[in-house]
Formats: structure tokens, sequence, C-alpha cells
């Protein structure tokens, strides 16, 4: 059968479906809609409404197969150029081609529904539709009280389908999908599916509102009765029986705190009872009152009354370091006999890798105490010691306080590492804050910001830890006993290796002493080619090195059990890294080895001269200071004013040049200690006389060749000898450090004492 093909004007529906036999107004916004709905209402023709179902950039669109034929009743202009369309749409019908000038022309067909539905089914279902709808309605799901009663007037299934399609809240593809059925009974089934799933939602949605609104009112019915309760509890004088003010009070009683801490706290209790429990300060306060209560007031640990105990304790734990074993020692000797004895406050200074940290923690265990370390490198501020005001959000006490409240006691031994690496900004100055921790007569009475009240600090054993004391500001130092803790002599490394070390790796390697073993010779052979430090860290690494290349050759089947010796160590750490420099160590012009001290232990500086032909220019390279530069100017003053130099004539150093250099010039280098190696390398290269190559020195210089005192001679001392160095010249006025000094150090070298420039030269030169 020929199907008839209308043409007729198209509009293209971006904002939903429409439905048949039904009217709705339309805004044509667009040109090409305008002139579309013009068109139709000059030539009294119907238009064909279809949807889009994509759009491929602005050009290209394609339409679903079934639309809606209706007919424009009436239409009105707006002021924006657009229109206003009272539509009332007829039947489906099917889209057969369309092409676009200034708006869309189509030709379609009609389609035929079939409806097969008998008399008592179709009665059937339109109970079903109706109940559906009628439970909608009563849900709150469609609200139009108007167009609800219409719809549940139609006595056809295919009209009440319809619609119910455009008047109930479904998805546009539901609704194309219900259109593009043909079928009245298969669309009555589908749209009763749609309804069951819309219900569902709806039914869903309507629960969680109403937990939401019951839980809302029930919050603002408690928030009620808790304002309600506080007003009672003031009118009748009620202490409270809220359970956290129960356990609070019971805190309170059992803490043993000061009268003045016993009533700030109590005060703050009392303040807590009456404020609602979901407002922010209840939190704020119930923080503060438990932070409060768990600081240990009247929590001590008794000492250690055992001196021979506290002794062999210290000498296990750790081999050397005599000075603050005795310093400890004498403590607990005062405190024994008159359980009083104040408490220091040490002060371990030295390079990375000595000791510093864990002979804190073994004089912990010395003294009984408990061991608290607190950090304070990179520290910047104030708010971290004294802590903030509880006013603040998010407020604590300081670290002082908090490493209390972590130790439950109030006399631990506390570490104060780093303490020279603290710092100060707007924040408020870290060192300023530390002169009332670490002040005896002050950190009795210790201001916490966070407690508002006075903490005693003066049964806390404090220890700080400082690389170099350069970076302790003055006040600060003062309040502390300082006590030098210099690098290890190659013999100290190897006990220490030998007893703790080796020990410490293997067990944290998972190894035994039965697949393990590393001889002396091992031992000392990694001290002198494969570390160059004053600590020991590097050794622990290199010996934890070996230990995992053992264990790798055990669990190969390589060896069963590995020996490692001085002749296979290169098999475990590679090459040396550092060669015997005694083939360095020979008579040269111009060139003198100088000792110096850095914070991470001593070393040794070859000071290099030459004299070329110039202009008398004095140049200095090697990255020096300012006043290792005014060393060097002191030293060539007083070479010229010596006798022998007059004898070069007197235009000799306005025709010449010297260049003084210090290798390894990237890194930095300052102090007046190596004027004498200046002066002399300056004297060797000028007059052409060798310098003894086994013997290097340290002193400040002044214009008149006297020898000054320097620091640091320990340190200095080793870093020669480990290079081979057989004479070392030092400042006179230094011989008192020089007999404090053990006999290990000074062995194997000749120490020369010097007081002036001509001795220095006498001991230095070959002449």
């Amino acid at each position: 059968m020929n199907e008839k093909m209308l043409e007729m004007t198209m509009i293209s529906l971006d904002d939903g479906v429409v439905m048949p036999e039904l009217s709705f107004y339309l805004d044509a916004t667009t040109r090409e809609a305008c002139e579309a709905v013009g068109h139709a209402v000059k030539n009294e023709e119907c238009i064909f409404l279809a949807n889009p179902v994509h759009k491929n950039g602005d050009k290209t669109v394609s339409f679903y197969e079934i639309g809606v034929i209706a007919r424009i009743k009436q239409f009105v202009r707006l002021q924006n150029k657009g229109m206003r369309v009272l539509i009332q749409t007829e039947k489906r019908a099917r889209l057969v081609d369309y092409s676009k000038d200034k708006y869309y022309v189509c030709h379609v067909t009609d389609v035929e529904e079939t409806n097969d539905i008998s008399e008592d089914e179709e009665k059937a279902i339109q109970s079903i539709l109706k109940e559906k709808l009628k439970e909608a309605f009563d849900e709150g799901i469609v609200k139009n009280n108007v167009l609800y009663r219409e719809i549940r007037s139609f006595k056809s299934v295919r009209k009440l389908v319809d619609s119910m399609a455009d008047y109930v809240n479904i998805s546009d593809d539901n609704r194309q999908e219900l259109l593009e059925m043909l079928d009245v009974r298969s669309r009555a089934m589908r749209l009763i599916q749609i309804m069951e799933e819309v219900l569902g939602i709806g039914k869903i949605k309507k629960e969680i509102m109403e937990k939401v609104n019951q839980e809302t009112a029930e919050n603002q019915r408690k928030y009620v009765l808790r304002e309600q309760m506080s007003v009672i509890r003031k009118e009748l004088g009620d202490d409270g029986v809220d359970a956290n003010v129960r356990e609070f009070q019971k805190r309170l009683d059992e803490a043993g705190c000061s009268q003045k801490v016993y009533d700030k706290i109590e005060k703050e209790i009392n303040y807590y009872k009456g404020i609602p429990q979901n407002a922010v300060e209840s939190s704020v306060s119930a923080n503060y009152i438990d932070v409060m209560l768990s600081y240990p007031w009247n929590v001590s640990t008794e000492d250690n009354n055992d001196l021979q105990s506290a002794i062999d304790i210290l000498d296990k734990d750790h081999y050397g370091l005599e000075e603050v074993k005795e310093r400890i020692v004498d403590y607990l000797a005062v405190h024994i006999l008159s359980n009083k004895g104040d408490l220091p406050i040490i002060c371990l200074v030295g390079p990375p890798g000595t000791g510093k940290t864990s002979i804190a923690r073994s004089i912990a265990r010395a003294t009984s105490r408990e061991y608290v370390r607190l950090s304070l490198g990179g520290v910047h501020d104030e708010a971290e010691i004294r802590g903030h005001r509880k006013t603040y959000v998010g407020a604590m006490p300081g670290k002082i306080v908090q490493s209390m409240i972590k130790a439950k006691t109030n006399n631990p031994l506390m570490l104060l590492d780093e303490i020279d690496k603290v710092s100060s900004d707007y924040k408020g100055d870290v060192s300023s804050a530390l002169l009332e921790v670490l002040d005896g007569e002050q950190n009795k009475e210790f201001n916490d910001h966070y407690f508002g009240v006075p903490v005693d600090l003066s049964n806390v054993l404090f220890i700080a830890t400082a690389n170099d004391l350069s970076g302790i500001p003055g006040p600060l130092l003062d309040r502390m006993e300082v006590i030098n803790i210099s690098g290890y002599t190659e013999n100290e490394k190897y006990h220490i290796a030998k007893l703790y070390l080796v020990e410490k790796t293997r067990e944290k390697n998972g190894l035994t002493k039965s697949q393990f073993k590393i001889d002396a010779g091992a031992i000392r052979e990694i001290i002198s080619h494969y570390t160059r430090e004053a600590g020991v860290r590097s050794l622990e690494r290199n010996i934890d090195k070996v230990c995992r290349k053992a264990c790798r050759k055990i669990l190969t089947g390589e060896m069963d059990v590995v020996k490692v010796t001085k002749k296979n160590i290169q098999d475990f750490l590679g090459p040396y890294k550092y060669k015997d420099e005694n083939g360095n160590l020979k008579n040269k012009i111009g060139a003198v080895r100088g000792l110096a001290w850095t914070a991470v232990g001593g070393v040794t500086l070859e000071i290099e001269v030459n004299v070329l032909p110039g202009t008398g220019t004095l140049q200095l390279t090697g990255k020096m200071g300012d006043v290792m530069k005014e060393s060097a100017y002191a030293g060539m003053s007083y070479i010229r004013s010596l006798k022998e130099s007059l004898a070069l004539g007197d235009d000799y150093f306005a025709k010449h040049d010297f260049h003084i250099h210090i290798p390894e010039g990237a890194v930095p280098k300052d102090g007046p200690s190596a004027g004498i190696t200046m002066a002399t390398a300056l004297y060797s290269a000028i007059f052409n006389v060798p310098v003894n190559g086994r013997i290097a020195m340290t002193g400040e210089i002044t214009l008149r060749g006297e020898v000054l005192p320097i620091g640091g001679l320990k340190e200095k001392l080793l870093a020669a000898k480990m290079i081979g160095v057989k004479d070392i010249l030092i400042p006179s006025k230094n011989e008192s450090d020089y007999l404090e000094l053990d006999e290990e150090i000074t062995s194997g070298v000749n120490i020369h004492l010097v007081e002036d420039m001509r001795q220095v030269l006498d001991l230095a030169l070959v002449r």
C-alpha cells in the first residue's frame, strides 16, 4: 500500500519530547524557528515537531524517526524579537526526509497505531494506570490538581497513556520510547514499568528527606533541652552528672598538683559543665582539661642510687667519652650522698657521629630516668617552645610540655638535639625562649602559654647537643656546661667497631656469628682506606655494606661462612677510597701543610705559593674568608720586614706578584689559624728554600711574628696523624690543651711548641 507523503515545515524541539493530542506553549527564540512559524501561519499549514538525536558540531543534525504533527493555534511576538506560540499536537507521523534553507522543510507519512485491547483488558489497564497516577499525586511527584483530575477522567487507554507520559516527570528518552511505540498495549505496559521506577525513586527521596528532617528536628530538640538543663543546673546549684565531668573531677583529685593548678583546672571543669556539648567551645575546653590532667604533676621516677651500676652501664654502652661519663658520675655521687645536688645542664659539642645523642640515652639508663628527645633543628617559631594560647583554633602546648606528657614523669632526661640549629623570624626568637627552660633559677616556674599556670622543670635533666658553638647565642651558652666531644682516634674507632658496630650490623642483617666473621685487619683497613671522618657513622655504613654482601654470598650458595680479612676486603667494598699520602709528604718549595678545624672534624690544607714577575700584587684564591685573607696580608708584612728581605733589593716586592692558593677551591675556608702556614709558604717561595714535607703546623701570626693560640687542637692532631705527618708545630700558648690530650693522640708524632715565626722557620725549612 502506498503511503501518502506530506510536505510541511519542521521545528526541532531541543527542550523535550511532546506527545499527541496535547496543548503547550513553545518559545521560538531563533530566527530560523520564527520564520518557520511565520510560514506555517501564513499558509495555514501543519508543522512537524521532531526531536534531535545528537549534534555533530553546528552543521549536521539527525532526528528521531517518529515525531508529532501539530497545528499553531495562536502566537504572540515578544520584545526580544522572538515568539511565544500555542501549539496543539494531533498525531504521530514518520519522518521520511528533510532539508534546510532558511528553516527545516520535511516529508512525513502517517503511521498506523494498533490497538487490539479487549474491553475488559482496557478497563484493567486503565485502573492500574489511574492507581499509579493517584499514588504519584499522593506522594507529591505530580502536583497540578487540574490536570490530574482531567487525565483521570479519560476513558481511552491510548489517550491516558500519552497524557500521563507528558504529565509525569519522566526522562526524554522514556518519552521518545513511548512515542515510537505504535502498539497501544505495549505502550501501556511500558508506561506501567516506568511509573514503578518513578514511584520507587520518589519513595526513596521521601524517606531520605524524612530522615534529614527528623535528624534536624532531633538536634534542635536536644539543643533546646541542653540549654534548659544548663539553666536548671545553675538554678539548683547542681555540680553536674555528666560522665566526662565526673571523670575529669576524679583525675583532678588524683593528680597531686599544686593548689593554684587545682583551682585553674577546677574552674575550667565548671565552665565545661555549662557549655552545650555540640558547641565548638565544648571540645576546646574538654581538650584543654584533658591535656592539663595528662601532665605528670606529681609523678616521678626514683634516681639510681647504685653508683657502680651507673658506671658499668655507661662503660658498657660507650667506649671513650670519659669526660661526659665523669661529669654524670660526679652528679650521681653528690645526689646519693646529699639527696640534693643541682642538676647539671650539659651541652655536648662535637662533630657528627661521635655519640652525642646515644650517650644521652645511656645516661638516662644509668640514672634510671625516662628518656625523651626534642629535635630543635630548623625550629623557628617561639610557640614551638612556649605553646599557643588556648583561645586560638588548634592551640596546643609547646614541645617542652608535650615531651613531659610523653615521658609521663616530671623528672625525665630531656635531650635538646641540634640546639645550635634553631633560628628566629617574625614569630619570635627560639633561643630567647630556651633561656627560661635552661636557667635553673627560672625553670621552676616555666610559663607555657597553653597551660596558663607555672610548670616546674627543675627536676628535668637537660642535655643539649651541638656541632658548632658559634651557632649558639652567648646568653644561652652561658647557661650550659659545655663538654667537647672530639673526633675519635683510629684506635678508638677500631674498639668501637669491634665492641659495638660489628655486632649491631650483623644482627641488623640477620647474620649469626658462625655465618659472618670479620678480623681486626679488615676493620683497620676500613678505617684507614674507606673513611675520613671524626665520628663512626661512615664506618658503620661500610660494615653494613660488607654484611649485605655477605648475605648475598650465603643465599646464592657462593659461601656458607663469610670471613672478611685484610686481603679480601676490596672484594666487598671495592678499591680503596683513600690511599696513603706518604708519597705526597715530600719536601717542596712554596708548599706547606696546614691544619684546620671544621664542624665535622679536623682537616689538612696544603697551602701553595708562587712568585711571578709583576707589579707587587698579592693574589689570594681558594675561596678564603675575610679573616684568612687578613692572615695572608699579615704574613706578607712580616716576611717583608725581615732583614734578609732587604738583600733581595728595594724593588723586589714591587716587581713580583705573589699568588697564595689553597686547593679544593669550592670549599669555603676561614679563620686565623693558617697564619704561620701562609707566612712559611711565602718565605719558602721567595727565598727558594724547601719545606719539610713531613711537618704540619697551625697558629695565628701577628705583624711582629708572634704565634697566637688556636682552637680544635685534638681534631687537628688527629687529621695530621691520619695522613702520616711526623712533626707538628703548635703555639706554645696551647701547651695546657696539649697536656690534657691522651697519650694515644700524641704518640707517634713530635709536638713542637713555638712562640714566634723564627722558631717556625728554623723547624720547617730544610736548609
